[in-house]
C-alpha cells in the first residue's frame, strides 16, 4: 500500500507503483519511492477510462509537478487473485478499496496498450493552488487506508464520487449530479461546469482527447507522459 510523508514543502512517497508490462497479465513488478515538492503541483488531468463504452466508466488523477513526469492516482477496487470486478458485489462489501500511486507508463499504459480500453484525458483549469489542496487530502485518504481498510462501495465510495468528494474538500463549489455514479458522461458534465478547456466544441475536444494511438506509439518511451498530451497542448485555435 503506498504511503505519503510530507515535511513542510517536501513530499516523501513510498509504493509508487511502476510494472514493467508484456501483457495485461505478464509484468514485473516494481515499486519505488518518490520526492516532489508541494509548491512545484501545478495542475490536474483528468482521465476517462471505459472497458466498453457507455454509461459507467473509470476516472483517475495525475497530478503535474513541475520537471517531473506526473503522477497518477487511481481509485481502485482491490479484488482477489481470480476475481473480477462485478457492481452489484461491490454493494455489498465484497471488495476492498485502495488507491493505485503510479506512474502514467503503468497506470495509463495498462490500460490503452495492454486492456484495450478507451482512454480520454483533460487537462482540469484547476489553479495550483487548488491542485495543491487536493493532493493534500488526498495523502490523508492514502495515509487513512494504508492502516484502517475500508470497503469499495459503487455508489458512495467509488473513484467518481470520492474524485468530487476531495474537490470538495479542496474548495469546490458545486451540487450532486448524475454524472458522478453515470461517469462514462462525467466529461460532458466537467465541460458544462467549466472545468476543463471549453475553447472548442464538446465533441471536438472529446475527440482530441482520446489517447489511445498516442500511447500505443509512445509504448514504454521516457516521455510517454509527453507524448499522450500532444494533442491538447495545441488546443486553441
Amino acid at each position: 500500500m503506498p504511503r505519503v510523508s510530507i515535511d513542510g514543502d517536501s513530499i516523501h512517497i513510498t509504493g509508487v507503483r511502476n510494472f514493467d508490462y508484456r501483457s495485461a497479465d505478464d509484468f514485473t513488478k516494481r515499486y519505488e519511492e518518490r520526492e516532489y515538492r508541494l509548491s512545484q503541483l501545478r495542475s490536474v488531468d483528468f482521465f476517462l477510462s471505459y472497458w466498453h463504452v457507455g454509461p459507467v466508466g473509470h476516472t483517475f488523477l495525475s497530478f503535474n509537478f513541475e520537471n517531473q513526469a506526473p503522477l497518477s492516482i487511481s481509485i481502485e477496487t482491490r479484488p482477489e487473485v481470480g476475481q473480477g470486478f462485478d457492481p452489484l458485489a461491490s454493494l455489498f462489501k465484497h471488495f476492498e478499496l485502495i488507491y493505485v500511486v503510479g506512474d502514467e507508463r503503468d497506470i495509463v499504459r495498462v490500460r490503452t496498450n495492454y486492456r484495450k480500453e478507451e482512454v480520454y484525458l483533460y487537462h482540469t483549469t484547476m489553479s495550483p493552488e487548488a491542485a495543491q489542496r487536493l493532493f493534500l487530502v488526498y495523502a490523508e485518504r492514502i495515509n487513512v487506508l494504508a492502516t484502517d481498510p475500508e470497503f469499495y462501495h459503487l455508489l458512495s465510495n467509488s473513484c467518481t464520487i470520492n474524485i468530487v468528494r476531495y474537490a470538495n474538500a479542496a474548495g469546490r463549489v458545486g451540487q450532486f449530479d448524475i454524472k458522478h455514479l453515470l461517469n462514462g458522461f462525467i466529461d460532458r458534465y466537467l465541460y458544462r461546469a467549466g472545468l476543463v478547456d471549453r475553447t472548442l466544441p464538446f465533441e471536438e475536444l472529446r475527440r482530441r482527447s482520446r489517447i489511445n494511438d498516442a500511447a500505443l506509439a509512445a509504448d514504454n518511451r521516457p516521455d510517454f507522459s509527453r507524448r499522450i498530451r500532444e494533442s491538447l497542448l495545441t488546443m486553441r485555435p
